[in-house]
């Protein structure tokens, strides 16, 4: 016998299809409406107010998506920032050129100050676009420099930022730095170690730490700077002959891959060699410390050595240079041994080591 079904009390009587009809929905006006009517205030109650605007002062600016370019198109925005255009100001050019160096990886020091004299000229120049920067604009900013030096790099800075707009950003077609020319400064003459020094700062630092020795030797007879001794690795140095060991200096920047080079070392590197991965085994990086490691170190080996000459990385360089000139290296082999690229400047630093290996007057 089927169950009776119970109406809740309150509930209204019958079946559930027979509720009173709802009421009709009044159709909403599709009218446009006013600005005024846009932009009024949800309520007119002040304490709802103070709190809609509270919070809307609390949520982030949005930076937009894309910015007004020319003919009337949108560009989009790259990483917040408006297109760059020829009329765009030298503060907004300024930040696409960093943006630019920071992902070419640029040294941090080289960004700096390259942004920093930037910075300078728009200080003289004020608020101008970028395509109304004249040549006497350059020419009172390089004038005002205190010496040769600081007019050198304020004119290498403008220089690389006007070529940047001119042959990478292409918002620029003439060069207001064209026709200025930095003054030449002299080079200090080398002052190298005697063939004893060199002597006595090996056998100091084979007393040393265990990685003083190898590390020195490969400034001090391959020329190796401070930053490319730091970034050997181990399987940057053959050592199939142990007689005729190879090391190889690469570069991570693709901007410095000119200065890679293969030098060749000979049977001591072999036995100096053999004895650090012996005693230390390092698993990639030859000698993982700073570059104030190795500065201390040399230091501290050339006291042990008792030498009152100035010693430096630099000055291990300079010896390597100045004996590969003694050698029969000329200009261009210089270059080549010390990895550096084919210029005037460089020219003019390897003819001291040239002039340093001629025999004595």
């Amino acid at each position: 016998m089927p169950s009776r079904l119970r109406t809740p009390p309150g509930a209204p009587d019958g079946p559930p299809h027979a509720q009173p009809p709802s009421r009709p929905r009044r159709r909403r006006r599709i009218d446009a409406i006013t600005t005024e009517e846009r932009e009024a205030p949800y309520t007119d109650e002040p304490a709802l107010l103070k709190l809609e605007q509270a919070a809307a002062a609390a949520v982030p600016d949005q930076l937009p998506l894309f910015a007004p370019g020319p003919g009337g198109k949108f560009a989009a925005l790259l990483g917040g920032m408006p297109a760059l255009e020829p009329g765009s100001s030298l503060d907004l050019a300024r930040a696409w050129y960093r943006r630019e160096l920071e992902q070419a990886k640029r040294p941090f020091n080289t960004i700096e100050s390259y942004c920093y004299d930037l910075v300078k000229l728009e200080e003289r120049t004020g608020p101008k676009p970028i395509d109304r920067l004249t040549r006497s604009d350059i020419a009172e900013f390089l004038g005002l420099a205190n010496n040769r030096s600081t007019r050198k790099r304020r004119l290498t800075s403008v220089r690389r930022f006007f070529r940047f707009l001119i042959e990478d950003a292409r918002v620029l077609t003439t060069d207001p730095t064209e026709g200025f020319y930095p003054h030449t400064i002299q080079l200090r003459s080398p002052i190298p170690l005697f063939a004893e020094e060199q002597a006595a700062l090996l056998a100091a630092a084979a007393e040393d730490e265990p990685w003083s020795l190898p590390a020195i030797w490969l400034m001090l007879r391959l020329g190796l700077t401070r930053g490319e001794l730091l970034a050997l690795r181990r399987d940057h140095i053959d050592l199939v002959d142990a007689g005729q060991p190879v090391v190889y200096v690469f570069y991570e920047d693709v901007t410095k891959r000119g200065k890679e080079r293969k030098l060749a070392g000979d049977a001591e590197l072999g036995r100096i060699y053999g004895e650090y991965l012996e005693r230390k085994a390092p698993v990639d990086l030859l000698f993982p410390v700073g570059f104030q490691a190795v500065n201390g170190m040399v230091d501290r080996v050339r006291r042990a050595a008792e030498l009152t000459k100035e010693v430096t990385p630099q000055v291990l360089r300079h010896t390597f240079a100045v004996e590969r000139a003694k050698d029969g290296a000329d200009e261009t082999q210089l270059l080549g041994l010390l990895g550096l690229a084919d210029d005037p400047r460089n020219r003019a630093s390897v003819r001291r080591y040239l002039k340093l290996a001629e025999p004595a007057l």
